[in-house]
């Protein structure tokens, strides 16, 4: 009996050593309504949190990551991301904060692109050009809630149903959207699409951010930024690329060996700041498409010691060093954004694919899913 108590007592002190190391590993999923849109349409935020306090608020309106907190090397919590503090700014003055782009991140030139022998015409909400879907994309869509989860990763799903031509787009595109955090604080971000017919798609995220937090006063333009990329496409006035490949090195351009983002920000002598007003271009990045997320940009604050890298199985990133925020929108605990307050990592195909041949391929087709797999993985330089 004595030695069947000691086993017992054993099995309770290992089953209860199971139980809190599972806990302590757990990442937690809530959801909450986060107001209504003006038509009525009720909107759901999810919270998912690490173990280790990094916590991301996904927004049901735009599949949007409104918030993203994550600590410094003190231990200190803020919000990396820009954004707004009312679901009302979200709707009456979208500007992609942190939204899922679709169906076509970034520019078409144009806003037409010919697939089989057939031309389709998009809006044309960038000049002359069609941006991020044309203004009335899947960023300003209330997506549907498909599934929230705790565990040890946190995960939430979310569904939009695309029809044939949305936007001018061909093909009716059931899109889907899935949110992991994990127990150390990387988001995974999994878009998934699939289509009744040939057309293209190509969908990231827009986060916007300053890794000393959101509406820091020193702006953003001193957090270090690495892309391992020896390439990017230039473009031209309307930043529309050009089809060329041009080598970063000796240019404004070279990232990749990390170097502060406002280090040639300013150069008025080079033709592609001054088109860009700063940087807002394509990387090619040096690892192409690939199965799994592999690295295309770490961005640090050596201040606070906050660490985001950007992984992706895409074959580009856009760098958008916030060169349009002009002092007119009110984020989030009442900051007046500004040039400069906020650097966007975009992992994606290359802006205007469908009309350059030697460019990585948008075209999906049906029994041919679309996947791209992105993840930012935060951390502390100490």
């Amino acid at each position: 009996m004595r030695n069947l108590s000691r086993i017992m007592a054993g099995t309770a002190v290992f089953a209860m050593s199971c139980t809190l190391a599972a806990t302590a590993q757990a990442a937690e999923a809530t959801q909450a309504p986060a107001g209504a849109l003006s038509d009525g349409t009720q909107v759901t935020a999810v919270t998912l949190t690490a173990d280790n306090g990094v916590s991301a608020t996904i927004l049901s309106f735009g599949a949007t990551l409104e918030k993203f907190m994550a600590p410094d090397r003190d231990g200190n919590m803020a919000d990396i991301t820009l954004g707004y503090d009312k679901l009302s700014d979200y709707e009456s003055r979208p500007n992609y904060w942190g939204a899922t782009i679709g169906r076509y991140a970034n520019r078409i030139a144009g806003g037409r692109f010919t697939l089989d022998g057939t031309t389709y015409q998009l809006p044309r909400n960038d000049a002359e050009n069609s941006l991020h879907g044309g203004g009335k994309g899947f960023d300003v869509q209330n997506w549907k809630v498909e599934s929230v989860a705790s565990g040890p990763v946190a995960r939430a799903v979310f569904s939009l149903m695309s029809p044939d031509g949305d936007s001018g787009y061909p093909g009716a595109v059931n899109a889907r959207v899935t949110y992991s955090l994990d127990e150390n604080g990387a988001l995974r971000i999994e878009f998934a699409a699939t289509t009744n017919k040939p057309t293209v798609i190509n969908m990231t995220n827009h986060a916007i951010f300053n890794m000393a937090g959101e509406g820091a006063p020193q702006g953003a333009m001193e957090n270090v930024l690495m892309v391992p990329a020896s390439h990017y496409t230039p473009v031209n006035a309307a930043l529309i690329p050009t089809g060329e490949l041009r080598d970063v090195e000796g240019t404004v351009f070279d990232f990749r060996e990390g170097k502060p983002v406002s280090e040639g920000l300013r150069d008025g002598t080079n033709q592609q700041i001054v088109y860009g007003r700063g940087f807002d271009h394509n990387f090619a990045l040096d690892k192409g498409v690939t199965k799994k997320p592999e690295l295309a940009a770490r961005l640090e604050d050596p201040a606070s010691g906050r660490v985001l890298e950007v992984l992706t199985t895409e074959p580009g990133l856009q760098v958008y060093s916030g060169n349009f925020l002009d002092g007119t929108f009110v984020g989030k605990h009442g900051h007046l954004y500004r040039m400069g307050d906020g650097i966007a990592l975009e992992p994606q195909k290359f802006p205007d694919s469908p009309n350059h041949d030697n460019f990585v391929s948008a075209r999906v087709d049906p029994g041919k899913p679309y996947r791209h797999v992105m993840i930012y993985r935060v951390s502390v330089d100490r």
